[in-house]
């Protein structure tokens, strides 16, 4: 909205599938690393777009309209790259990124709507890097589906055999996309959460955890549950099964 009505497009005579299109007419584009400078083509970065759709600012939020638009640039905080035959694509939010130890960035929206859309125990998730040697991923239960789960297979919240086979099937469940799964091909293995920990509250706009957009607020998930992701990094933590993970499922249950 802040360019409306549109950047880029495919049409019948110029498309790319899986492309968000090529560049409007009359606009120039630039993607741009975390200090503002421009990145070569096919680099991923920030993108900035300039021209005459570009809003002229927020309605009475100074503050924002100084952060969004600099030297005529619109800032869109989404993270993509211009191929080289001028194709837009769009990966996700910039200020997402997750960060390994060695530098590199990925976003992690794609693994978290597909977790979300094929896991069934998993209702909400989050995942978190920030220069770490693994990514790890916080994750709202779907109670609905653990207890339905739990009925069809016998098991009963008040043993502890039948609370591991729940968090057994939540780890194939989060195991499809690692080499041999079902999606195995759909994201870097790299990427994938190497640790769970599962969460009594969901991300709602009451607790400020979600924006009246329907977006997870991803630094306030990350204060709330800074001890939670310190536990991710260490060694209890890398089985899903542990006391914490337990102890959730039996107060859903």
């Amino acid at each position: 909205t802040e360019a409306a009505p549109v950047i880029s497009s495919n049409s019948e005579s110029r498309h790319k599938l899986g492309s968000s299109g090529a560049l409007a007419s009359e606009l120039e584009l630039k993607i741009c690393d975390e200090e503002g400078r421009e990145l070569p083509r096919g680099e991923k970065g920030e993108i900035a777009i300039r021209g005459e759709n570009v809003m002229k600012g927020y309605w009475k939020n100074e503050a924002a309209t100084r952060q969004a638009l600099r030297d005529g640039w619109l800032y869109t905080g989404d993270l993509g790259y211009m191929d080289d035959d001028g194709f837009l694509y769009v990966l996700g939010r910039f200020k997402s990124l997750l960060i390994s130890d060695d530098g590199e960035k990925f976003s992690p929206e794609g693994i978290e709507e597909a977790m979300t859309q094929h896991c069934s125990f998993i209702d909400q998730c989050m995942m978190y890097n920030n220069q770490k040697p693994y990514s790890v991923v916080l994750i709202v239960p779907n109670r609905e589906a653990v207890r339905r789960w739990m009925n069809e297979h016998n098991r009963l919240a008040g043993v502890d055999e039948d609370i591991r086979a729940v968090l057994d099937e939540l780890g194939r469940q989060l195991g499809q996309y690692r080499k041999g799964g079902l999606h195995e091909d759909l994201f870097p293995q790299r990427w994938l959460p190497a640790a769970t920990a599962l969460l009594q509250e969901g991300f709602t706009e009451e607790n400020q955890l979600m924006n009246s957009t329907m977006k997870i607020v991803r630094d306030k998930i990350t204060e709330k549950y800074a001890e939670t992701i310190d536990f991710l990094y260490t060694p209890e933590a890398r089985d899903i099964s542990n006391k914490r993970n337990a102890d959730i499922i039996k107060n859903l249950a």
